[in-house]
């Protein structure tokens, strides 16, 4: 359902039925709906099985399920004493998170939300498109002229975002957010910096260091704006924002999934196009309508 974390969601008697019935089984992968990837692998049926963001990125962003605060600068704290080291250990490197160089791969996962990057939306839509082909030869060119109408629109959209993450002044591109979930937009679309109240996960609740980091952080960086997202509470990053004196963006951003059906964010294009505008109005840029045929 919209607004539902996927990460928490839990099947239903239904859901196990249409898998069963089901000529094609299509989920995301990489963990990203953990109760849903448990019931298609215990469901005994001969449709293929396909996890779509595996199979459309084959090498992800690796990266911290949680946010883990530096205990030794915990105790600097107590000292008054905050040194740069510190906001360096806790800046995205997103090279290193690729490599997987800063940390340990013990503490590193594969970040499943692949599709905030435009095209790793495209790369999606030919998987999808393959697979349909595979289980119903017959309509093959209905779909490959579909996906080639899809994949311009993205083309369209993708080079739009860049030009809205353009306007915002260089010094402020940096994103905050709840969870760790837009590293492939942020490495994708030019942002200097970013930062999260928690990692990959945002079941586990953020502790008090972690907000107090959070916000020594912002103050240093001088960043307008921060944002929440639809699928998580917004009371911590709010304290944050208080606490840090910055404005928390009244739209809040959808970061695991499309808004309800028919509404605004209720496409993928849709979804991106409202995610970028609250990103670049809130930052300080000017973001400009989206003019493509699926936004409409």
């Amino acid at each position: 359902e919209p607004g539902q974390d996927p990460h928490t969601y839990k099947a239903t008697s239904l859901a196990r039925q249409s898998l069963e019935q089901a000529q094609l089984v299509l989920y995301g992968g990489y963990d990203f709906e953990p109760e849903v990837i448990k019931l298609v692998q215990a469901t005994n049926t001969p449709a293929p099985k396909i996890a779509v963001h595996d199979q459309a990125v084959p090498s992800p962003i690796m990266a911290e399920a949680h946010h883990h605060h530096d205990h030794e600068q915990e105790k600097d704290d107590h000292k008054d004493d905050h040194k740069d080291d510190h906001d360096d250990h806790h800046d995205h490197d997103h090279e290193e998170e690729k490599t997987g160089s800063a940390h340990s791969d013990e503490e590193l996962e594969p970040d499943p939300h692949i599709w905030h990057d435009v095209q790793n939306g495209i790369k999606m839509a030919e998987v999808i498109r393959s697979q349909l082909a595979a289980v119903n030869p017959d309509d093959q060119e209905l779909y490959a002229k579909n996906a080639k109408q899809l994949t311009t629109e993205l083309e369209q959209l993708d080079a739009w975002v860049k030009a809205q993450v353009a306007t915002i002044p260089k010094g402020q591109r940096q994103l905050i957010t709840t969870h760790d979930a837009l590293g492939y937009y942020i490495n994708a679309y030019g942002f200097s910096d970013s930062d999260a109240l928690q990692g990959l996960s945002a079941e586990e609740a953020p502790t008090a260091a972690r907000v107090k980091e959070l916000v020594q952080k912002i103050k240093k960086s001088k960043v307008p704006t921060i944002f929440a997202e639809v699928t998580t509470n917004d009371k911590v990053i709010g304290t944050v924002a208080r606490e840090a004196k910055v404005k928390l963006s009244e739209q809040k951003l959808l970061v695991d999934g499309l808004g309800e059906k028919g509404s605004d964010t209720g496409t993928y294009i849709g979804m991106i196009t409202s995610n970028t505008c609250a990103i670049v109005d809130g930052l300080g840029g000017n973001c400009s309508s989206f003019d493509g045929k699926a936004a409409k």
